[in-house]
This record gives structure tokens, C-alpha cells and sequence, in this order.
């Protein structure tokens, strides 16, 4: 258990590495759940070992009261659980002592740690993730140190094993000479009874390292062809200039050959995973030599003095090589930042602009990658003539800064003298030049998924100073005052700035203007601890502005406000994170706080205990995790940002948050949670530490916004089925239900509705929710709804309508009208959601009447031609109960002009779940024999045909029936046997799902009638799968199992009659 807790698990901190905590991951769970596994039943496997002392006791802080463990030999003591039996020094084997608000618990036996996890109920996984914690290194303590976990060969149980042969062989010789030593004796059976136990301690390591070695496995590993990919890119961005290029060189280290596996490095390591080796000369440094690994890119020794690459690993893997490079080296940090800028800018000219007309935006979005082949061919064409060259420059110069267009000014108009002289100014200062990149992209370190919720700003500014107001020029004054004065003068203009409302857009923008801000950033960088609170106090008002934040992020400021985090005075710790928590509202900023260390910092700042009686101390250290929780909530709108803070530890400090009684303080922690709740480690997370409960509790809640944060983290987690019986398990259905009456408040609508439709995919759920009138509520959402209440409250009426009383509920509660109403719609998400609730509800006879009377199903099938795949999904399987209950379907379905065509011109579609819903479909379709003409004539059989080498079983389903029904019109049989449909099928016998075999036996029965066919399936060898299930429990399978074995019996005496005739 040692080496794989040591190897195989993952690890982090709060604090940059004090305290290590076990991540919330996919690996960690399933380690954890075996080690329950382990434990639970222990005693039952092994009576011995179970009672076996350990040397030291495992202690940790536990979730289980005194009160819940009730075992013989345990004692009271003022509200502790103390055991009677004392190992050496008087040390009890079991006790759960009170320590300050929570428990610690010490045991000594396996006996007592398994009744300890018995106790803990449904919070297993805390109480083991608690244990081992403390305990890094447990088999040390149960066994001793002798046992400690080691690097490189374990020799401590052979030695161990010599030992106790040696005193065996001793006291041998002592009982031939008649001198019996029962100390001895007893000695030598407990060190038979460590050993066996750190036998079976090995097996549990051996099976958990294999567990993870097979878990490791299935993670993304890089490729030559990654590798190749990233090391192009930057030799293109190399070269000689250090104030253009990234680098100085990049290459390949080695002889340049290529296996045909598309790796350099030598076949003996490509059996460690080694890809390539990569040298590097940075413009700041000496020669790096990287290795590209399949785990990873990590630094290697170099080559030594013969010239032979030491392999030996140097610091940390990487994912991606910029991401080891801007770690190394400062100047690529900074240049590979400014390429992109470099990169963007291009000539304009008339030739050119003919060309891009041409072009996709696709490509146009994709300049901010380097593209060689387009810069070389453009230095060709502008090489050819000068003059559209000389063209190009002149409108070049017409162009605004980018930094300018990051800032907003995109309404760029011709400047006068003195506007160009006071950019000119600007951009000459040396605290205008951005340490960040303006660009809002960064293919090298921010997710592509992520959003980007605040577009650039545009600022409308009146040509003429007459119409601003008195307050612009007093505090141009008080600027002024900032610049020179001295340190009263400066504390006096501060807070003489204060006095301003700084929500005004007009103070905002005349701090700005006069070069205010740079000021206010200077004076973080001061020792002075007053001036840093009035400058970050003005900077936390006028943050709010979006101008103003992307200038501060130009100015370099949330650099300093990062180090700020660390001063030890709380006061500024609380102002600089609850301006960068403004700050951070777009990519650029959140991307600057992540690369600076901001992340670490932030998590930090939540560390704070939760105590129930009030002091200053106390309320300074809420608020201060309060601000943390501010910053964080802002960060976590990037996917990098929150995997950085799920590393750094945040997960458990947020739970112990979640606790807290202070709604100020709840709604940054729960509005942190939801946002990351996106993310499944943190979903796991949220349900194994206990989060659920809490969250359930604060729905309750007099807030509406934390009511709403509570119920949009529940609305993600509960994807997992876990999480939706946990919800019900706490009562949290009820509170979910009740929200639905605050229908002004449509943020908290709309996050109420998605819980209540996430889980209502559990059956269970369902249940509750006809006990609290749900339905009724839901349907009178579905009128004057903004769409995305509408998508929720329909997706939650399609789950609760599989539950066939339900259906009569929606149509009782007028439900049938407004879903019908809403399939006119365009909203995607929205339009999967109703085709699938009224798919539900058309289960139902009555409820098809009224969809009928409505043209719902010609809605539905006009949905066919929609351009998203979800939605022809989602339409084609609404269509199947609605063929099946409709009056006359036939004739309905022919109604619909060019229907029929359309339906089958979707097998050719290349997305799985279209082809299953449209092969469901025509199963249904080829109910009618005059509809089953049509589509034979719009060449359906071919096309099913060719789908029957698939190997997805909901496919194979559905396909099977469609074959099954096409068989019964003219010379379709004869057709799928020409067609090579017949062998294919015979295989999907293999498969383990039952509905699988049955549609596939219909198949094969129809298609056995044709004396070819049944040639064809025999060969196939169909007649051994199909003799095994003429004896199913399935009367439907057993019944075209025996129909098709009889045909191909049939064909054979027939064949051997006319052979003997």
C-alpha cells in the first residue's frame, strides 16, 4: 500500500506543499474504493492479522462521532470512546478523542479501523481520504520502520524472512538440549503473524499499482506527430533577432534519422516512451536539451563529454513545450507574447483583399498561428510590385495600435496634431508597455472552449471638452497632486478622490485620461502601507469599469496586485483580491493571475477557520477568505484556471467554507463551486466531501442569488446518478420544487429548472416530484419564458414523461399546446429538448389525438432537415411513437410531401444516433406496405446495407428491425443477400444485449425465406448462436430463432431430396 500511495497516487497541497492532500480525481477515487473494499470484510478474511498491534497508531481527524461505535471492551469517558485493551505504555488501541470542534480518532488494529469505517456510513471515501492523509506512510506505522516505504529495491522482507529462520533454527537447538523458551516461542509466531501481514499489504500494493498502471494507460499520451507539430511552429518564430524572435535555435538533437513509428530516439528508449530529444538555445540562457516523451516534455542532462545524451529526468514533465519554455526562459515568455501581435498584423493591399474575399473566416480567425507558406508567398507578390507594396504601406499607417483596439478605440478616425502627440506620449511610457499579451487569444495557454463573456469595449467619447462635468477637471487636479506631492500630500489627494463617486463613468474615465492610473499602480509598488490601501481602494471602485480593467491589465497591475496576496497586513490581502476579482472579468487577466502565481495565492487566502463565537481576529479572517473566494469565483471562468486551483488544494478548502453561516461569504464559495462544477473532478469532489448537503441547505436560503448559485451547482453535478440520490436523500427536491414560484427572478428560474430536469433522471426522483405537483408547475413555465428557462423546464417535462401516469398529468395541465408551439422554434438546445418531450408524450393515445389536431408530427418531420444532428436525432425518435399511435399513420405519413424521401436520404449521415433514430423510424414506417413501396423505391434497402458492419449496438438494434420490416415488400430479401447484408447480421449475434438478438433474429428469420440468404447464413455459421437462443426466456426470440433454423433445415432436405430423386 506504500509504494502505491507513494507512486500511483496523486498528490497535492494547500500551501505549496505543506500538508499533503489527495487530489479529487478519476484515479484517486478508484484507489480509495479499493482500499474500502480491502478494509470492509478484513476481519473476515483474516481473524489473526485483524488483531495484530500495530507499532504506532493510525490517527486522524474523523467524521464519526463516539456515539456511533459500539463494540464490547469499549469504554465513556466525558463524551470520548476509549478501548479497555492497552497495547505497550499504556497506549489504548482504539480511542475517538475530541479535539476542538471535531474528532480524532487512533487505532492500533485492523479490528477497530474496520469498525471505524463501518461507522462512517455513506462518508467512506472521507473517512479513508482522512486516514491516509495523516498517514502518508501507514504500513510504517502498523509494522514499524523496518517496513518503511523506500525508492529502488525493497529487500526489508527477505532480511526479515533470514531473521526469523535464524531464531527458528535457535530455538530448534534450544529444545534438542531440552532448554524450551516460551518468550521465544511467542516472539517468533508474532513475527510470523508481521509477515504475513506484510504479505497480504503487498498484494493490496501490487493489485492498486496495477489498477493505476491500467488507469494511466487510457490517459492522452503526446505523439510524434504532436511533437514534430510544436517544434515547427517555433523554429519558425526563431531566429537571429532577439528583439523579433523567440529563440535563438530550435532542432532535433541526434543523427536526424526517423523510424517509420515517426520517433528519433533510439529504438532501446523508445521502450521508456521516448519520442525525440530537442536542443534549444534561448536568448537568455545556456543550451537546453528537452526530452519529448509520450508522458510528457521534460529537461534531460545533455550530452556528455563522448558526445552520449545523459537521459537521466531534470524538474517537472510538461504537456505542452511552450509551456517548459516560458518556465525557463523569461524572453520567450515575453516574445512569444508579442509574436502573436507581429503576426496579426498584415499589409493590406488591393491584390490581397481580392484574395481574402475568397477566403473562409476560418482562415482569417487562424492568423493568430504562424503560417509560413502565406508569409513567404505574400514577400513574393509584394518582391513583384512595388507599388501596390508602397499602397500597402500607406494604408498601414492609417491603422490604429492593436494595444489602442484592445482598449476599445475600434471607431478609429483620423487624429489631430495633438491627439497623435499624447499616443505618441503613451506609448514612450515606460509603464504603458503590457506585460501580458493584449491579444484575447493564447493557443498556448488558454482553453479553446473557453468564452469569452466581455467583448472589446468601444469607447464614445464627445469631440469637445465643453459638455464634461466640473468633477473630470478636479480630479485631473488631484492627479497632479499624486505625481508630486509628498507622502501626506499624496495619503490627502487619495482620499480626496474618494470623495468622488467613482461609479460615475465620467471619474472612471478622467483618472484614466490624465494618467491616474499608472499612479495608482506606482504606489502599490510602495512601502507605504496607507498609500497601497487608498490606491487600491479607488482601483476596486473604478475596476468596474470594462475600459478600465483591460487598461489596468495593460499597466502591469494585477502583476503587483498578485504579490500584494502575500503582505501579511489582511487589510490589503482583502483589496487587492477583490480588485482582481473585477479585473479578472476577461481571458487576458484571468490567464496573467494564473501564469504569476495568482492562483496559489488566492487558494491560500481561503485557509480560515470556521468558528461560531465572533471576534475582530476571526471577522478579519472571514473576510479575507471571502475576498479569496471573490478571486477566484472571477478566475474560474477558464478551464486551466480551475485545474491550477483544484492543484493547489482548493477543493477541500471551499467544502470547509460551504459551512459557514455567513451568506456573504457562501455566495463567492457556492458561485466559485457551480462554475467549476463543469469541470468532473470537481463534481466528484463536490459529492465525496460532502459538499451536496450543504448546498441542499443553503436552497433554503433568504437569498435569492445564493438560492441560485446552490441550485446551478446542483443543475451540474447532478449528471452523475450519485449526486441526483444524494439531492433526494437530503430533502433538496422539495426546496427545488417550491423555487419555481419566483418566476420574475429568471436567472433563479432557470437554474431551478435545470436541477429539477437533472434529476429527474433518476426514477426515484420522479416520484417525489409527482408528490409535489411538479408537473402542473413546469407547464406553466412554458409560456413567456426567456429560452433558457424554456430549454430546462422542457428537458425536465421529457424525463418526468417517461413515467407513463405522467403523460396524463402534462396533458391534463394543458402541457401538449405550448410543447407543440414551441417546435416552430430555433433554438437548438431548446428544439432537442421539446421533439424529445413530445416524443414522450405522443407514447400516450390521447396525448397523440391532440398532437395530431396540432400538425405536431408534420413539425416534427420538417425538424428533419435542420443542419444539427442532435435535433434529426432527437426528431426522428419523437416520430416512432407517433407513427405507432396515430389513427391511419399510413395515410398520415404519405400526407407529408417529399417526407418519405427526406427520411431515407438521412442514412447517410455520418453521426451514429441519427442513423439509429432514422433506422427506427422506417421500421416503423414499413408497418404500411404502400409507404414500404415508396421508400424501396427511394433505394432504402442498398442504403441500410451498407450501415450493417457497424459494431454499436443501438444501432445494430434498430437497423435489424428496419431490415426485418423491409424484408415484406417484392425482392427486397433477394436484395439484401445481393447487397451483402446477410453475413454482417449473423455476427450481431455476438453481441450481449439481448434487444440485439431479437430484432437480429427477426432479420435473419425474414431474410432466411430467400434459399440464397439461407446459404450465405450458414456458411456464416448461424445455426450454433441461434440453437442456444431457441431456448431464451423471449418468446419473441425464441419464435424467430426456430423460424430461421427451419428454413435453412427446410433448404437442406430439400436439396437432399432432389440429390437422391
Amino acid at each position: 500500500m506504500g509504494q502505491a500511495l507513494q507512486r500511483a497516487a496523486q498528490w497535492t497541497s494547500a500551501k505549496g506543499g505543506s500538508g499533503g492532500k489527495l487530489e479529487f480525481t478519476k484515479l484517486n477515487e478508484e484507489l480509495l474504493n479499493s482500499i474500502i473494499q480491502y478494509v470492509d470484510g478484513f476481519g473476515a478474511k483474516y481473524a489473526d492479522e485483524s488483531k495484530l498491534v500495530f507499532k504506532k497508531p493510525l490517527t486522524w481527524q474523523t467524521t464519526v462521532s463516539p456515539d456511533a461505535i459500539s463494540a464490547p471492551g469499549l469504554e465513556d469517558r466525558g463524551g470520548d470512546k476509549i478501548s479497555e485493551a492497552k497495547a505497550d505504555k499504556d497506549q489504548p488501541l482504539f480511542s475517538i478523542k475530541r479535539d476542538g470542534s471535531d474528532y480524532e480518532c487512533s487505532a492500533m488494529t485492523m479490528e477497530y479501523c474496520e469498525q471505524v469505517l463501518r461507522a462512517s456510513g455513506d462518508k467512506k471515501m472521507i473517512e479513508i481520504r482522512a486516514c491516509l492523509e495523516a498517514n502518508r506512510d501507514p504500513v510504517a506505522n502498523m509494522l514499524g520502520e523496518r517496513f518503511a516505504t523506500v525508492e529502488g529495491d525493497d529487500n526489508s522482507i527477505f532480511r526479515f524472512i533470514e531473521e526469523i529462520t535464524k531464531e527458528i533454527e535457535q530455538l530448534a537447538k534450544q529444545h534438542a538440549e531440552n532448554e524450551g523458551n516460551t518468550e521465544k516461542q511467542e516472539e517468533i509466531e508474532e513475527k510470523k503473524l508481521v509477515l504475513k501481514m506484510r504479505l497480504i499489504l503487498l498484494r493490496l500494493d501490487q493489485q492498486l499499482l496495477n489498477q493505476s498502471i491500467a488507469q494511466i494507460t487510457k490517459d492522452v499520451r503526446l505523439t510524434p506527430i504532436m511533437v514534430d507539430g510544436e517544434v515547427t511552429i517555433l523554429q519558425e518564430l526563431s531566429g537571429d533577432d532577439e528583439r523579433k524572435h523567440v529563440l535563438e535555435t530550435i532542432d532535433f538533437w541526434g543523427d536526424g534519422y526517423i523510424f517509420k513509428n515517426g520517433c528519433r530516439a533510439p529504438p532501446q528508449r523508445q521502450l521508456h516512451g521516448d519520442i525525440a530529444y530537442i536542443e534549444v538555445r534561448p536568448f537568455d540562457g545556456n543550451m537546453l536539451y528537452i526530452t519529448a516523451n509520450t508522458s510528457g516534455y521534460y529537461l534531460n542532462k545533455g550530452p556528455d563529454n563522448r558526445g552520449d545524451m545523459n537521459y537521466e529526468k531534470e524538474g517537472d514533465a510538461y504537456r505542452e513545450l511552450v509551456t517548459l519554455l516560458k518556465d525557463k526562459s523569461a524572453h520567450f515568455t515575453e516574445m512569444i507574447d508579442k509574436q502573436e501581435f507581429h503576426l496579426k498584423v498584415q499589409e493590406k493591399d488591393d491584390y490581397m483583399d481580392a484574395r481574402r474575399v475568397e477566403e473562409d473566416d476560418d482562415d482569417r480567425e487562424s492568423t493568430a498561428g504562424y503560417r509560413p507558406d502565406r508569409s513567404k508567398q505574400k514577400a513574393e507578390e509584394d518582391s513583384k510590385d512595388k507599388g501596390q507594396k508602397q499602397k500597402a504601406q500607406k494604408k498601414k499607417k492609417l491603422e490604429p495600435s492593436l494595444k489602442w483596439k484592445a482598449l476599445g478605440m475600434e471607431e478609429y478616425q483620423e487624429p489631430d496634431k495633438r491627439e497623435t502627440q499624447k499616443l505618441k506620449k503613451k506609448k514612450t511610457s515606460p509603464r504603458m508597455k503590457t506585460k501580458t499579451p493584449v491579444d484575447a487569444e493564447d493557443s498556448f495557454s488558454e482553453s479553446s472552449t473557453e468564452s469569452e463573456e466581455e467583448e472589446e469595449a468601444v469607447e464614445r467619447r464627445s469631440e469637445t471638452n465643453a459638455d464634461l462635468p466640473s468633477e473630470y477637471w478636479q480630479i485631473q487636479k488631484l492627479v497632479k497632486y499624486l505625481k508630486g506631492g509628498n507622502q501626506t500630500a499624496t495619503i490627502i489627494a487619495l482620499c480626496s478622490m474618494r470623495d468622488f463617486n467613482l461609479a460615475q463613468e465620467t471619474c472612471q474615465l478622467a483618472i484614466r485620461d490624465v494618467g491616474g492610473l499608472e499612479v495608482l499602480i506606482n504606489l502599490l509598488d510602495t512601502e507605504e502601507v496607507k498609500c497601497k490601501i487608498g490606491s487600491l481602494k479607488i482601483l476596486k471602485e473604478i475596476s468596474r469599469n470594462t475600459q478600465i480593467r483591460r487598461a489596468i491589465a495593460d499597466l502591469g497591475g494585477l502583476q503587483t496586485m498578485v504579490k500584494i496576496l502575500r503582505d501579511p497586513d489582511k487589510d490589503l490581502k482583502c483589496l487587492a483580491a477583490e480588485t482582481i476579482a473585477n479585473v479578472a472579468k476577461f481571458r487576458r487577466a484571468r490567464r496573467t493571475v494564473r501564469q504569476h502565481g495568482g492562483i496559489k495565492k488566492l487558494v491560500g487566502l481561503l485557509d480560515c477557520p470556521i468558528v461560531s463565537a465572533t471576534s475582530p481576529e476571526a471577522d478579519k479572517d472571514a473576510e479575507v477568505a471571502r475576498s479569496g473566494a471573490l478571486a477566484l469565483w472571477s478566475c474560474s471562468k477558464s478551464k486551466k484556471n480551475k485545474e491550477a486551483m483544484r492543484k493547489a488544494g482548493a477543493i477541500p478548502l471551499l467544502a470547509k467554507l460551504l459551512k459557514s453561516p455567513n451568506e456573504n461569504m457562501l455566495i463567492p464559495v457556492v458561485g466559485t463551486l457551480q462554475e467549476c462544477a463543469s469541470e468532473p473532478s470537481y463534481r466528484l469532489a463536490i459529492r465525496t466531501e460532502g459538499m451536496i448537503e450543504d448546498l441542499v441547505k443553503n436552497l433554503k436560503s433568504q437569498s435569492d442569488e445564493l438560492q441560485m448559485h446552490c441550485a446551478s451547482a446542483i443543475f451540474k453535478c447532478a449528471e452523475e446518478k450519485e449526486t441526483r440520490d444524494l439531492v433526494r436523500q437530503y430533502g433538496g427536491l422539495d426546496p427545488l420544487v417550491s423555487l419555481l414560484q419566483k418566476t420574475e427572478n429568471k436567472e433563479l428560474l432557470a437554474a431551478a429548472t435545470g436541477a429539477i430536469w437533472k434529476c429527474a433522471i433518476s426514477p426515484e426522483n420522479v416520484t417525489r416530484f409527482q408528490e409535489l405537483r411538479a408537473i402542473e408547475q413546469l407547464v406553466g413555465l412554458l409560456n413567456d419564458q426567456p429560452e433558457e428557462v424554456l430549454v430546462n423546464v422542457v428537458g425536465g417535462l421529457g424525463e418526468l414523461a417517461k413515467d407513463p401516469p405522467n403523460r396524463m398529468l402534462v396533458r391534463k395541465a394543458g402541457g401538449i399546446p405550448p410543447l407543440v408551439n414551441l417546435l416552430t422554434g430555433t433554438n437548438q438546445a431548446l428544439l432537442v429538448n421539446v421533439t424529445r418531450a413530445v416524443g414522450q408524450c405522443a407514447e400516450e393515445q390521447d396525448n397523440m389525438v391532440i398532437i395530431d389536431k396540432l400538425d405536431g408530427v408534420r413539425l416534427l418531420w420538417s425538424l428533419l432537415k435542420n443542419q444539427n444532428p442532435d435535433v434529426q436525432a432527437s426528431a426522428a425518435w419523437a416520430i416512432c411513437p407517433c407513427i405507432e399511435n396515430a389513427k391511419d399513420a399510413g395515410e398520415m405519413v404519405r400526407s407529408f410531401v417529399g417526407g418519405l424521401e427526406l427520411i431515407v436520404s438521412l442514412l447517410k449521415s455520418d453521426h451514429r444516433e441519427v442513423l439509429a433514430s432514422v433506422c427506427a423510424a422506417i421500421a416503423n414506417i414499413a408497418k404500411d406496405e404502400e409507404n414500404l413501396a415508396v421508400i424501396t423505391d427511394h433505394g432504402v434497402v442498398p442504403m441500410l446495407a451498407r450501415l450493417t458492419n457497424t459494431v454499436d449496438d443501438k444501432l445494430r438494434r434498430h437497423l435489424a428491425e428496419a431490415i426485418a420490416r423491409c424484408c415484406n415488400w417484392g425482392n427486397n430479401r433477394t436484395a439484401f443477400g445481393r447487397e451483402g447484408a446477410v453475413a454482417p447480421l449473423v455476427k450481431y449475434l455476438k453481441s450481449q444485449d439481448e434487444n440485439v438478438h431479437r430484432s437480429t433474429a427477426r432479420a435473419l428469420y425474414q431474410l432466411s425465406k430467400n434459399p440464397e440468404n439461407c446459404i450465405t447464413m450458414h456458411e456464416a455459421g448461424v445455426v450454433q448462436p441461434l440453437m442456444k437462443m431457441v431456448g431464451s426466456q423471449d418468446e419473441d426470440l425464441q419464435e424467430a430463432s426456430a423460424g430461421c433454423i427451419g428454413n435453412i433445415r427446410r433448404l437442406a432436405l430439400a436439396n437432399e431430396k432432389a440429390r437422391y430423386s
